[in-house]
């Protein structure tokens, strides 16, 4: 399978700058796999599609305020810091991503705040982008993290091309959300509002919540042709034993299996034994799945709309059949549905 055949012409105003104006009311494309048909429905309508202990499978990773401005020392050069993940709580490290990264040498000392209350030194150089940062903090871990947070904005996609609003700490974030250490929001879960939750609760559909912290892999660009040779980065994941139970109970029981988003999907191919049951996992994974694949445990699949060329747009075309899903693209963009994590659904049954 080639890099090439994933990529298409995006208009840019297709592009989803803002969410709909309630989570649950964007449009959703539903795409059967058994019979090709395409429908055309609005997101709470995922009532009609699901009933008694049918299983859905949710990542509750938080996304935490990951991308900081700061200046440089001496220069006073504005450099933004996207905080990546914690590697030492004693020692404040930080690996991070800095930009513009050519700017920034070991030893350098980075100011954050108005009044220059957060410093930085880089000890470490990992790519040709990352940094290993040590913050300079007398508090204790607590104290540091609030005031490192308090410095951070919600971090939106890059393409989401707009200064970030009030609205985004709240809505770039799953309501489900508890296990703080994501970059990237889960979008498939953007769409749930806690009325739909509900309702789908009376129906006695059944809720698995596993964690996955999606990173800035997600967006990486893929520079080789040939997908065999992409590189995936590592996410780090825990699948626990009630996940294991529902879903592994929905699954003897012949009961729908919905993973809400291409996280959630990676997660479970992770953490599938060979008789396709879910096993407990704790750790990382760095599973790239892409055309052709088998699946082992959804049955259906909720998704966003991807961006062309992305690891997340080949990993629907898996789950979906690579001639149904970018049909199913080309209708999308003729019928203007919104594309990336505040855009619209879709639900791949």
């Amino acid at each position: 399978m080639k890099l090439s055949k994933f990529k298409f012409n995006l208009p840019e105003d297709l592009i989803a700058l803002h969410p709909a104006k309630n989570r649950d009311e964007s449009r959703m494309m539903v795409v059967n796999r058994n019979t090709g048909e395409i429908e055309h429905k609005v997101f709470k309508d995922l009532l009609d599609y699901f009933g008694e202990k049918d299983v859905f499978i949710f990542n509750n990773t938080k996304v935490f305020p990951a991308r900081l401005y700061g200046n440089k020392e001496k220069t006073g050069a504005r450099i933004e810091v996207f905080l990546l993940r914690e590697l030492n709580e004693d020692l404040r490290l930080w690996d991070v991503l800095v930009d513009p990264a050519r700017k920034i040498r070991i030893g350098n000392k980075l100011y954050f705040g108005e009044d220059d209350s957060m410093v930085a030194e880089v000890i470490d150089n990992t790519t040709s982008r990352g940094r290993t940062l040590r913050f300079l903090y007398d508090g204790n871990h607590d104290e540091f993290k609030k005031a490192l947070y308090a410095l951070g904005e919600t971090p939106l996609p890059k393409y989401i091309d707009r200064p970030v609003e009030p609205d985004d700490e709240d809505r770039y974030q799953n309501i489900f959300a508890t296990e703080e250490g994501a970059v990237v929001a889960p979008a498939a879960g953007l769409h749930f509002s806690r009325e739909l939750m509900k309702r789908l609760e009376i129906k006695d559909c059944r809720f698995a919540f596993l964690t996955v912290h999606s990173g800035l892999g997600n967006f990486r660009e893929i520079d080789v042709e040939d997908l065999t040779k992409h590189k995936m980065d590592s996410e780090q994941m825990i699948v626990n034993g009630d996940v294991v139970d529902i879903v592994n109970k929905g699954k003897d029981d012949g009961r729908q299996i919905c993973a809400v988003g291409t996280s959630v999907m990676r997660a479970i191919e992770t953490a599938v034994s060979t008789d396709g049951h879910l096993k407990e996992f704790e750790g990382w994974t760095n599973k790239f799945i892409f055309p052709p694949y088998d699946f082992s445990v959804a049955t259906s699949m909720i998704t966003n709309f991807h961006m062309p060329l992305s690891t997340l747009l080949m990993m629907t075309a898996s789950f979906g059949g690579y001639d149904l899903i970018m049909d199913a693209y080309e209708v999308a963009l003729k019928e203007k549905y919104r594309f990336g994590a505040y855009g619209d659904a879709m639900l791949i049954l």
